[in-house]
């Protein structure tokens, strides 16, 4: 937000869109830090000697990142000109607040020499098809709740998303032993309520609760890196 009176910044912006955000460590922490509240409440309240406004901010937020200063850390130290520490100082500008509701983090590996070489490429569904898939998933949260699985509040998320015995003791698990927040473990579930949409699944089981908490690529980089 800028100029006074306080005028829309980049998030607001991006509302109903994406804001996209390339080389993450490299904005300041108090910038990051600053899409903890808008990403959380879906607006942004600015606070001037004259002024207070409101600025919706519903926004998808999309980031990149190298998982190391030097971009060459591919889990060991050989062909990496960064050190431990550099690497953890890079990394810790992003704060667990704002790790906890970045929903999906996706490690990507390099591309290696023999796919650029033979064209080979991987095979599955096409573009189409997955649209489809994300069409009908949205049908039926709309058809059960009323709105999108990210909209639902926290006592919504545990009404849509009962588990067995089974799954719960193994989603406190993982939570546990990611030392994940409160806050992480509802988002959890909604996204594996969203896989299991993807799937066709009335109920969430196991696998879905196993695919969610395997898209926490920077938890597991960050314990990567201490136990170097």
């Amino acid at each position: 937000m800028t100029g006074s009176p306080p005028r829309p910044g980049e998030i607001s912006l991006a509302h109903h869109s994406i804001l996209f955000l390339d080389e993450l460590p490299e904005f300041s922490r108090h910038v990051l830090d600053s899409l903890r509240e808008p990403l959380e409440s879906g607006h942004v309240t600015i606070s001037r000697a004259a002024h207070q406004v409101q600025f919706p901010a519903n926004f998808q937020l999309i980031c990149a990142l190298n998982p190391s200063p030097c971009g060459q850390f591919d889990g060991s130290l050989g062909s990496c000109r960064s050190t431990p520490d550099q690497i953890l100082n890079y990394l810790n500008k992003l704060s667990g607040p704002l790790l906890d509701r970045i929903d999906i983090q996706v490690a990507v590996p390099r591309e290696t020499s023999s796919l650029r070489l033979d064209g080979t490429q991987v095979t599955g569904e096409t573009s189409e098809q997955m649209k489809q898939r994300v069409i009908a998933a949205r049908q039926q949260q709309y058809r059960r709740q009323g709105c999108l699985n990210s909209e639902l509040k926290a006592s919504e998320v545990v009404s849509h998303c009962m588990l067995t015995d089974a799954d719960h003791e193994f989603l406190i698990t993982a939570i546990e032993k990611l030392k994940l927040s409160h806050r992480a473990y509802h988002r959890t579930l909604r996204l594996a309520r969203s896989i299991a949409d993807l799937d066709n699944q009335k109920k969430v089981q196991k696998p879905h609760l196993a695919e969610a908490m395997g898209y926490r690529a920077l938890d597991q980089l960050i314990d990567q890196v201490r136990s170097l």
